[in-house]
C-alpha cells in the first residue's frame, strides 16, 4: 500500500464520493456510523488528507475493499449515478475519447436531449417503488450530466464514436426512454426525441467538425459500449451496459472502470479493426438517413 507522501487524496476523494454514490446511503448516514461530521466526510470527498484506518473503516462500510478507495485495481458500480459521476471525474482530465458500440454518444447529443431526460426521467420517478429516492437519484444524475457537458465544452477533447447500427434501429423505434413507465404523450415525445438525436448525427457526420470522428457498425458490433479515455498520465477504458438515456433509478447493470495496459490495449484493437469496418463520412450520413426513414416512413 502506498504511504502518505506518495497518496493521491484528491483521487481518493473521488474514488469515496463514486462509492458512496454506488452504496446508496446518505452522507449523514455514513457520517454518523464513522463517528464524524458529514462536513468531515465532503472534505474527505474534496481531497482533505485521511488516515489509513480511516480509509479502512469507510472500505468495510462501503463493503469494497481499501485497494479499491485506493484507486487500486478495478472500479466496478452497479448505479447509474455512480458510474455518471466517475465519468465526469475522468473527463476533467481527459484529452480523447473513444467510443464503441451504443446507440448514442454522449459528447454528441443534441442541446435539447438534457431537458427531454429531465423530463422523461422525473415522470417514471414517480412511479417508482421507492419515488423519492428514485427523485434524489434523478436530480444526481442530472448534475452529473450538466457538469459533464459544460467539462465536454470546455476541453473540447478529441472524439471518435463508432456507433451501433442495431442500437441506433432500436432506439428509433422505441423511442428515448424505452421501457420506463411514461404516458403516451411522453412515450410519443421519447419516440420524436429519438429521431432529433439520429438527425444531428447525421448532420454532425456531414459538418464534419474539428477533432470528431464518427462511423457506424454494422452487425457484429460491441455487445455493450466501451469508451477508451486518454490524457497526459494514463487512459482508462469504461465497460458500460447503461445507454445514455437509462434512468438512475430503473437501469440495471455493472460498470466496470480500469487503467491497466492490458485492458487498454485490448479494447484499442478492437476499436482499431471495428473503425477499419466502419460507415464513415456521407456513407455514414445517408446510412442513418435510411434508418429514419425505415423506422418512420411518415
Amino acid at each position: 500500500m502506498q504511504d502518505g507522501k506518495n497518496m493521491r487524496f484528491d483521487e481518493i476523494g473521488q474514488q469515496l464520493r463514486n462509492y458512496r454514490l454506488e452504496s446508496g446511503l446518505k452522507a449523514d448516514e455514513i457520517a454518523a456510523r464513522l463517528g464524524i461530521s458529514r462536513a468531515a466526510l465532503y472534505r474527505y470527498e474534496k481531497g482533505e488528507v485521511i488516515k489509513l484506518d480511516t480509509i479502512r473503516r469507510l472500505a468495510e462500510l462501503l463493503q469494497v475493499s481499501p485497494l479499491t478507495l485506493l484507486g487500486i485495481g478495478v472500479d466496478y458500480f452497479s448505479r447509474v449515478t455512480a458510474c455518471l459521476e466517475r465519468h465526469r471525474q475522468i473527463e476533467e482530465e481527459a484529452d480523447s475519447h473513444l467510443q464503441m458500440g451504443g446507440g448514442l454518444c454522449f459528447p454528441l447529443v443534441s442541446e435539447g436531449f438534457l431537458q427531454l431526460l429531465r423530463a422523461i426521467w422525473l415522470e417514471a420517478a414517480n412511479l417508482a417503488p421507492d419515488p423519492a429516492a428514485a427523485r434524489l437519484q434523478t436530480e444526481q444524475a442530472l448534475i452529473s450530466l450538466a457538469q459533464r457537458r459544460l467539462i465536454l465544452e470546455q476541453r473540447r477533447p478529441s472524439l471518435i464514436t463508432m456507433l451501433s447500427e442495431t442500437a441506433i434501429r432500436r432506439m428509433l423505434a422505441e423511442g428515448i426512454g424505452a421501457g420506463l413507465p411514461l404516458s403516451d404523450r411522453s412515450r410519443a415525445e421519447g419516440r420524436a426525441a429519438a429521431v432529433t438525436e439520429a438527425e444531428y448525427l447525421a448532420s454532425q457526420i456531414e459538418q464534419a467538425p474539428l477533432g470528431v470522428q464518427i462511423g457506424l457498425l454494422q452487425e457484429p458490433a460491441p455487445l455493450y459500449t466501451a469508451v477508451i479515455y486518454r490524457s497526459r498520465e494514463r487512459a482508462y477504458v469504461v465497460g458500460n451496459p447503461f445507454a445514455v438515456d437509462a434512468h438512475p433509478a430503473w437501469g440495471l447493470g455493472v460498470v466496470s472502470i480500469t487503467s491497466a495496459d492490458d485492458a487498454v490495449a485490448i479494447h484499442q484493437r478492437v476499436a482499431e479493426n471495428c473503425w477499419k469496418q466502419a460507415r464513415k463520412g456521407m456513407a455514414a450520413a445517408q446510412r442513418l438517413r435510411i434508418l429514419i426513414a425505415e423506422a418512420h416512413p411518415d
